[in-house]
């Protein structure tokens, strides 16, 4: 057989195959033009390859069948498109569901520390029980306050953020189990209370606040999130709602570890206010309203582009091809 000649004849079909599996998006009609020409083509392959295996034909046609493969069976959309996605519509929707309870868990977390303080506050004899008042005067005029700046600002950030992306991570992994969430904010409550009660011993409440406002709300903001996502994902198994617990659970399990995912973004930011506004020579009122700022924008991230991506019916979970389909059940 002329190669030449059969090439000539069939030409146009290979053209037109290469083209289509170039363009970014195909409607319904050119997606069926794209399936024909794919197994019409590759009967042209098979033909050449009979041939002249090696030949030039062959190594075109080849690359070309695989082009159309990759534009069949890959899914729709380009990387760019993707991440575009995930930071406008799942990430915010993600958050957006859980907002009210990161509010409750706020409130409680803030009610508990406050409690610890207004005990240890009125009852100051019990820091002489926990350490010596060598220990306590260290604390309050030395060790406190040199935390945040006894290490380089960048290596200290980094120490930080990694800390606090861990405890996220691990309220979102492990929130499942229904008691992990509650024993990380009491314990994390009850440390900030007494640490502030102690600093009010010596008359250093004010540098309490000037040195833990600044970072402390967004971070803080940050382990309220993750143990909403946590409980949430603990919820989703013990009331499934109509589908099965296993089903409610992988559902939830997927959109919710986005949650984790964009806390390492959002810890990142508080970990680089902690390690560069707070030791910093700015004035208190400054220092604060950078921290209030960062707090305002991730709020004001989650309630306009969540609320937007909730009025669009948007789903914070995996496509079917990555996440699964579930089995209608009775």
């Amino acid at each position: 057989m002329d190669l030449e000649a059969y090439a000539a004849t069939h030409r146009d079909d290979w053209q037109r195959l290469h083209q289509l599996a170039k363009v970014g998006r195909l409607n319904a009609q050119e997606i069926d033009e794209l399936v024909e020409l794919y197994e019409r083509v590759s009967t042209h392959l098979s033909i050449v390859q009979a041939q002249d295996p090696d030949g030039v034909y062959a190594n075109r046609l080849s690359l070309l069948i695989a082009r159309a493969r990759a534009k069949l069976t890959s899914a729709t959309g380009s990387p760019v498109a993707g991440i575009k996605n995930f930071f406008a519509v799942k990430l915010p929707y993600a958050l957006y569901q859980i907002r009210w309870l990161t509010i409750v868990l706020g409130a409680a977390f803030i009610a508990l520390a406050l409690a610890y303080g207004f005990w240890y506050g009125n009852n100051p004899e019990m820091f002489d029980a926990m350490m010596p008042a060598e220990s306590q005067i260290a604390y309050v005029e030395e060790d406190f306050v040199d935390y945040y700046s006894e290490n380089p600002a960048s290596s200290f950030t980094t120490l930080v953020w990694v800390n606090n992306a861990w405890i996220a991570l691990q309220e979102v992994a492990f929130g499942i189990t229904g008691f992990f969430v509650p024993y990380v904010l009491w314990v994390n409550a009850q440390g900030l209370g007494i640490s502030a009660a102690l600093m009010h011993k010596y008359d250093e409440l004010g540098t309490f606040f000037a040195f833990i406002t600044p970072h402390g709300l967004m971070e803080l903001t940050a382990i309220f999130i993750a143990g909403a996502a946590g409980l949430r994902v603990f919820w989703a198994w013990v009331a499934p709602g109509r589908a099965t617990r296993l089903q409610s659970l992988a559902y939830w399990g997927r959109q919710l570890i986005l949650v984790g995912v964009g806390l390492v973004g959002v810890l990142l930011i508080s970990g680089l206010v902690e390690g560069v506004v707070t030791p910093s020579n700015l004035p208190t009122w400054a220092k604060i309203t950078i921290g209030a700022l960062v707090l305002a924008g991730y709020w004001a991230y989650t309630w306009i582009l969540g609320s937007r991506a909730a009025a669009a019916n948007a789903d914070a979970d995996l496509e079917d091809y990555d996440g699964g389909r579930q089995l209608v059940t009775a």
